[in-house]
């Protein structure tokens, strides 16, 4: 018996990490847009760097929030998949890509008057502010396509095939490389354009994932049984996916913005600690990409199990993934404290940029560690179409508590008052800065609790024993 029940746990293991693989190497390809962004930009100027970070915050801002969103497809679809119900998931695809339509009026409003979004960041040099507007404006072209795009993604990740997206993702990394390099730099006769220029990059290479993946859901016949189609737009569907979508959007717009607002107000320490903080805020999601993948996965393979109606497999899924996040949180952070100077240095050719980030990253070993809990727990409420509590408890944790204590301990009424904190666990950081990143991981340490509480009691009203069937929260 115990020799059956390992190998079950072993073959429950091997499916998530099968396909957390190419949830992570497609998401570290992501990511590696950024990556590319902050290096590149970072060796044009300081003021393009700072511009670029500004951009960035804003602008994922909106897109995470919207993909949030469109992402409810994933439970849903992998319920259908679960069942066995393959032209429904040919529908809710089609449904989903026209909520990805309709999500893109509604983004490109909000990227279209930066002056709102800067207004948090005090006076800043009028150059900044110009080139951010640009940078922004340019994105609202590739908006369109990042949406349906991120349709495509959670097709292929709710019925358990997402290495062409992996694919397509990866090979996008280098057209980026090189857009990148002939638009910030100015090469073949064009202007050297910097942030503005990586902007525009995105864009073109944003159309061109979307057209590869249109090309794969024609060419791979894993999608040949779900007759794929785009369909009208139903409102019933469209309302389930919303009910669905806007927690889950939440969720995702709550965590991200930690992110952008504190950047918005590390800038009122200048040039050098905003290009620091965006090193910083770069790194640790590239860290998140190994929970979010697991998370991911776990996810998918849960909502199948629960299609299908077997919610011990579920709950299988769910304690081993938190295993494999806690082994992988070890490594990351065993990384980060090794890594520390060069990752700094690698980001950047200013020596004072680069000094504030060796000290500011004295601080991401915490943050990663409660990041990679609360992010896999929250994705593995979603498996269970559970996203409107955990999003009420996400917004106390990681915007009262966690932005909320930053703005109020880092440059509001009690500003200074963790520099003997901060003197202890990162000496000489900017006190700013680290005063939010200190009050985030608190926030993060919080939600992770408060997630798994919420998670314990879904767990037992799909008891198998008691034959729970459904749950609304």
């Amino acid at each position: 018996m115990s020799s059956v029940f390992l190998h079950n746990w072993k073959g429950q293991a091997g499916q998530i990490l099968r396909q957390a693989w190419p949830v992570l190497v497609g998401s570290w390809a992501g990511i590696a847009f950024g990556v590319l962004d902050t290096v590149m930009v970072g060796h044009s100027s300081a003021i393009d760097l700072q511009a670029m970070g500004l951009g960035v915050s804003i602008y994922i801002t909106v897109f995470i929030g919207l993909m949030g969103v469109i992402h409810a497809l994933i439970p849903i679809i992998a319920q259908q998949f679960g069942a066995r119900r393959l032209d429904e998931v040919g529908r809710w695809w089609g449904q989903g890509v026209w909520l990805a339509l309709l999500l893109t009026l509604i983004g490109s409003l909000a990227l279209a008057f930066p002056s709102i979004w800067l207004s948090w960041s005090g006076d800043l040099n009028p150059l900044v502010h110009e080139r951010v507007t640009w940078y922004l404006h340019s994105l609202i072209l590739a908006l369109p396509a990042a949406l349906v795009f991120r349709t495509i993604y959670c097709l292929g990740t709710a019925t358990s095939h997402p290495k062409a997206v992996m694919l397509i993702n990866l090979f996008s990394v280098a057209f980026k490389a090189l857009f990148n390099w002939v638009l910030i730099f100015g090469k073949f006769g064009l202007p050297a354009m910097g942030a503005i220029g990586s902007g525009l990059a995105t864009t073109l290479v944003s159309w061109l994932m979307l057209a590869a993946g249109l090309w794969l859901l024609r060419a791979d016949r894993h999608y040949k049984p779900f007759t794929l189609r785009l369909g009208r737009p139903n409102w019933a569907a469209q309302k389930e996916l919303l009910r669905l979508g806007l927690p889950m959007g939440g969720s995702y717009l709550i965590e991200i913005c930690a992110f952008s607002f504190m950047a918005l107000l590390v800038a009122r320490e200048g040039v050098f600690a905003s290009g620091a903080h965006q090193i910083m805020a770069n790194l640790a999601a590239v860290c998140f990409m190994v929970p979010m993948a697991v998370g991911v996965a776990a996810a998918s393979v849960s909502a199948q199990a629960i299609g299908a109606g077997q919610y011990h497999r579920a709950r299988q899924v769910g304690m081993l993934s938190l295993a494999i996040v806690l082994a992988g949180a070890t490594i990351t952070i065993s990384l980060l404290v090794l890594l520390r100077p060069t990752l700094a240095n690698a980001y950047t050719d200013d020596a004072d940029v680069a000094l504030r980030a060796l000290l500011l990253l004295q601080l991401l070993p915490f943050f990663h560690f409660f990041d990679a809990f609360q992010c896999l727990i929250s994705y593995l409420l979603r498996a269970y179409k559970v996203a409107f509590v955990p999003m009420l408890l996400q917004f106390f944790a990681l915007s009262v508590l966690g932005l909320g204590g930053g703005w109020w301990l880092g440059f509001g009424p009690a500003a200074g008052s963790l520099e003997g904190v901060i003197q202890w666990l990162a000496p000489g950081a900017p006190v700013g800065a680290a005063s939010l990143w200190t009050m985030s991981s608190l926030g993060l340490g919080a939600s992770a609790l408060l997630l798994l509480f919420w998670y314990s009691h879904i767990l037992r009203i799909y008891n198998p024993a008691r034959r729970k069937t459904a749950v609304s929260s």
